[in-house]
């Protein structure tokens, strides 16, 4: 018998930041639920930052994932983005890890080659074939879609993750 594993996945962001809830039974996926952390934009930074740490805290609280998977940063347009994004990415990575729970990294790439075939993929075919792998899924807008397809790619490579980690 192969044991159910419910994985959060995180697409970083301080605007948005998207969350998506599966379940793998082996090579089964199962959507749980997902949705988009929006911090007030108005606010001062540390405020956001409270902000995205609260939202990922209820919806951990909520849904009790035993893993959880975060897209890695890439290069980002300017200086001043970059760095409110890898803050943001800090808390993101910090708040289930708080939990004790496991939190795999992944590239962008390699994330939309686990889901649709290829590692340049645009936005729609991901969504696409998100609807494809978790029919019941149902995200309003990319982050969520995101951080499902992120999910589905900590779910496909976290037996290989647990190999390659020394006991």
């Amino acid at each position: 018998m192969t044991e159910t594993v419910r994985i959060i996945g995180i697409d970083p962001g301080l605007r948005r930041c998207g969350w998506g809830i599966i379940e793998s039974v082996g090579n089964r996926l199962a959507y749980v639920a997902c949705g988009t952390i929006t911090p007030p934009t108005d606010a001062a930074l540390a405020d956001r930052l409270v902000e995205l740490h609260r939202g990922i805290t209820t919806v951990l609280d909520e849904f009790a994932p035993d893993e959880a998977a975060v897209e890695e940063t890439f290069v980002s347009a300017g200086a001043r983005s970059a760095l409110q994004l890898g803050q943001a990415r800090g808390v993101v990575l910090m708040t289930p890890a708080l939990r004790g729970l496991p939190v795999g990294e992944y590239a962008a790439n390699l994330i939309k080659k686990s889901v649709v075939g290829t590692g340049h993929a645009e936005k729609g075919q991901i969504q696409m074939m998100i609807k494809i792998l978790l029919p019941t899924a149902s995200f309003k807008g990319a982050d969520a879609a995101d951080a499902l397809a992120i999910a589905i790619c900590h779910a496909h490579h976290r037996a290989i993750r647990k190999l390659s980690i020394p006991a």
